[in-house]
């Protein structure tokens, strides 16, 4: 599947989950997806804790990642 399509799995509402990122009409955020993987949870340990998911909507969040981190506007920490 190619990213467009994966990308068109990622929702914007502004009245659910004060319009972060979720995957379809789930109410699952794309920042639990990359957090869960992030801490070394495979995509079947993520789709048995969501069993709503699918492989199809974890790559959905993976690829909505990669597209923000071709922004040009990064976050960095300030030391002070």
């Amino acid at each position: 599947m190619k990213d467009h399509a994966l990308k068109l799995r990622v929702t914007l509402k502004p009245d659910v989950c004060g319009g972060r990122p979720c995957i379809g009409d789930t109410r699952i955020e794309i920042a639990v997806i990359l957090d869960g993987l992030a801490e070394g949870l495979t995509e079947a340990d993520i789709i048995d804790h969501y069993p709503q998911l699918t492989v199809e909507d974890i790559r959905a969040a993976l690829a909505y990642a990669a597209e923000l981190s071709h922004e040009s506007i990064w976050k960095t920490a300030v030391s002070v």
